[in-house]
């Protein structure tokens, strides 16, 4: 089976603040630019037969300066939907929730079209995507790309070791950066992480 390369995108203005960021729509800083280019390189010492990625502009602007063409958008791909957590700093949260802790809590309602995801319902998202993805990983001739967002990625992450969602809390994720997810002794295994270079 091929491996998978999860790719969080470049860096924004609120990933830089510390923002809660899935719907809003948020461009690449010039730094997230940079950041986006710098995994072409990286990416080019691979095969990579199928790329997927999230809808926002900011992961497709990665993919495309990555070097991904091709890529099939999908709509599974998007970030925890933060409900009213939308742009808080998790600080912010924690002077009236001291002990909120967004894998097991996850987050406070939002307004009628983004109310918010439960740490189980952003796990059933992953598992669609990944069930979706395994025909075409044992055919695929090359690696699978998944361009997407942090806190997503590291519950797919979690769900594809057979974890629990909330164990993509034991996974960090900064911006640009990938991990490698694969195969030891035909079990799914952890190849490389929250790494800049493969």
């Amino acid at each position: 089976m091929s491996e998978l390369l999860l790719i969080r995108h470049g860096e924004t203005e609120w990933s830089r603040s510390g923002q809660h960021t899935s719907w809003t729509d948020l461009p690449l800083t010039e730094r997230g630019i940079e950041q986006a280019r710098e995994l072409g390189p990286l990416l080019a010492g691979r095969k990579v037969a199928l790329t997927l990625v999230s809808p926002m502009a900011r992961a497709r602007r990665t993919a495309e300066l990555a070097g991904l063409a091709g890529a099939e958008v999908d709509s599974d791909l998007v970030e925890w939907d933060y409900g009213g957590y939308e742009g808080v700093r998790t600080a912010d949260i924690h002077r009236t929730r001291p002990e909120w802790f967004l894998f097991t809590d996850g987050v406070a309602p939002g307004p009628e079209e983004h109310p918010g995801e439960t740490p189980e319902q952003v796990g059933a998202r992953a598992d669609r995507v990944l069930a979706r993805l395994a025909p075409r990983r044992a055919a695929a001739d090359g690696d699978v790309a998944l361009v997407g967002h942090a806190h997503f990625l590291r519950v797919l992450a979690a769900r594809e070791l057979g974890l629990p969602a909330s164990a993509g809390a034991l996974f960090t994720f900064e911006t640009g950066a990938i991990g490698v997810l694969g195969t030891e002794h035909d079990r799914p295994a952890v190849v490389a992480w929250n790494t800049r270079t493969l």
